[in-house]
């Protein structure tokens, strides 16, 4: 054990619990070796339910983000070289470390991010899940075959990794949607420099040091850490970047694809939502409840799935209200670490002034408060709230929350609580609770919304094409389609005369 890290384990109890030290990284992983900043600059990582500091990462800038671009593009031919078979060996590699490093993992994440360890653990098993995927997935990457047109010419089309991918990956969800991203890229062929939020980056760089000890080439696999902006806009701005693959706001989604222009990137982009949870009054009101109490407050309501919008139609409304108010004022509060917690802290002072912010305003406009107000263990904390009667033009209704608030409206007929839930820029899911099949159907064809779940909550995995339309995104992850978002078609004519 290092004396920096025995340091940290006195400084936060936590710590003790890892098994393997090693997982826990404060340098960046560039080129296959642990990298500090030219001036040995570094920013703190704080643990958002104490406050205390879990370590002090190294803070690179935009140089060490080129210096990642030229590792990358060196070890690119070689990556690409290898059978798929070959690069779905490493990745299988890493998904047993991932696995064998579960408790680990997961402690580290609650640790940064904060939402509660079997979550967290949750979270490892979604993780891995997408580079066992994509270690198969890779191996069957086929393409079309094309009947020639031409006399005396055979047509062959196939698929040509794109070279070098920026992943920009949130603190929401800081290991599954690293390796969301970076095993579709890796399967395809491509190398990656990866970029993770500063509020949560130990799990990005746990999870180099599990690539790492897979065999993953130096340079396939890069990890820079520091601030987001100038890093971000260097790699974005890199010619021998090739695709961009974000999730995060729609503001700084906009700003990326601005920044992308120039040198015309593939993006991949899953960006805000505002999700509608539309219930009919044919639903089971206690299953309705678990519906509703899932799509809202899993990851403390810091979910770009979390359901924004609660439409109830109007026998079923006073119902439900009470049934729910029961269920979220018995929602558990506090640490992540402790045993049976439901809600966790919010990431920063912004996320809670932003809240309280939007509750006032609803209240403002005439929604009334079942739920809230609780003793809150902590400053970053929104206990569990409940808003009932919230009026469209409330912000809360127009805008995504990302915190354990719930804003619950009513609604008369099926024409207009589709028009209702429609009315917004974004359409990355909606969920949909009625017993009537020919309803569930046609809610899913007249909602626009890339995703839809019918009478349940979770939704996502790694067979399945993740993305939003309108302005929650570009393109999908996951299933054959994020693989093939990493590649490009290459036509070739034969002349066989």
């Amino acid at each position: 054990m290092t004396a920096a890290l025995a340091l940290k384990r006195d400084s936060h109890p936590a710590l003790g619990r890892l098994a393997d030290g090693r997982l826990l990284r404060e340098l960046a992983y560039v080129d296959g070796h642990w990298t500090h900043a030219p001036d040995a600059a570094s920013f703190a990582v704080r643990d958002p339910f104490s406050g205390a500091v879990l370590a002090h990462v190294a803070a690179l800038g935009p140089e060490a983000a080129a210096r990642a671009v030229d590792a990358a593009a060196r070890a690119f031919p070689i990556w690409k070289a290898l059978t798929p078979q070959e690069r779905a060996g490493r990745l299988r590699a890493w998904h047993g470390l991932i696995l064998a490093a579960r408790e680990d993992l997961a402690l580290l994440m609650t640790l940064e991010q904060g939402k509660p360890l079997a979550e967290s653990r949750g979270e490892i098993d979604y993780a891995a899940s997408f580079v066992e995927w994509y270690a198969e997935e890779g191996r069957r990457l086929n393409v079309e075959s094309v009947t020639s047109h031409l006399p005396d010419a055979q047509m062959l089309v196939t698929r040509e990794p794109l070279g070098v991918a920026a992943l920009l990956t949130p603190w929401n969800f800081p290991a599954a949607m690293l390796t969301r991203k970076a095993a579709a890229a890796l399967a395809a062929g491509c190398t990656v420099v990866a970029h993770p939020s500063s509020y949560t980056p130990l799990s990005a760089l746990a999870l180099a040091e599990l690539a790492d000890r897979a065999g993953l080439p130096a340079g396939v696999f890069n990890v820079v850490t520091g601030e987001a902006a100038p890093i971000a806009r260097r790699l974005c701005e890199d010619v021998r970047v090739h695709a961009v693959s974000f999730t995060g706001s729609t503001e700084v989604g906009r700003l990326i694809a601005g920044q992308c222009a120039p040198t015309v990137k593939r993006l991949i982009m899953e960006l805000g939502g505002n999700a509608p949870l539309i219930m009919f009054d044919d639903a089971d009101l206690e299953r309705a409840v678990e519906i509703a109490v899932g799509a809202k407050f899993a990851t403390s309501g810091q979910d770009c799935l979390a359901a924004n919008r609660i439409y109830v139609q109007r026998a079923l409304y006073p119902r439900f209200c009470e049934a729910f108010a029961r269920r979220v004022a018995a929602l558990k509060v506090g640490s992540g670490l402790e045993v049976g917690i439901e809600i966790g802290p919010l990431m920063h002072e912004r996320a809670v002034a932003r809240t309280r912010a939007r509750i006032t305003d609803a209240l403002a406009r005439g929604a009334r408060q079942l739920v809230g107000e609780a003793p809150a263990p902590g400053p970053l904390f929104v206990t569990p709230t409940l808003l009932v009667d919230v009026p469209e033009e409330a912000a809360i209704m127009r805008e995504e929350i990302f915190a354990p608030v719930a804003a619950v409206a009513s609604f008369d007929t099926e024409a207009e609580v589709i028009e209702r839930a429609n009315a917004t820029e974004y359409g990355l899911v909606a969920y949909v609770v009625t017993r009537d099949g020919a309803r569930a159907l046609r809610m899913s064809r007249a909602l626009a919304y890339g995703m839809v779940a019918v009478n349940r909550v979770k939704l996502t995995g790694p067979p399945i094409p993740f993305g939003g339309v309108k302005q929650s995104g570009l393109g999908r992850e996951g299933s054959r389609h994020g693989l093939e978002a990493f590649t490009d078609l290459k036509y070739t004519c034969l002349d066989l005369a």
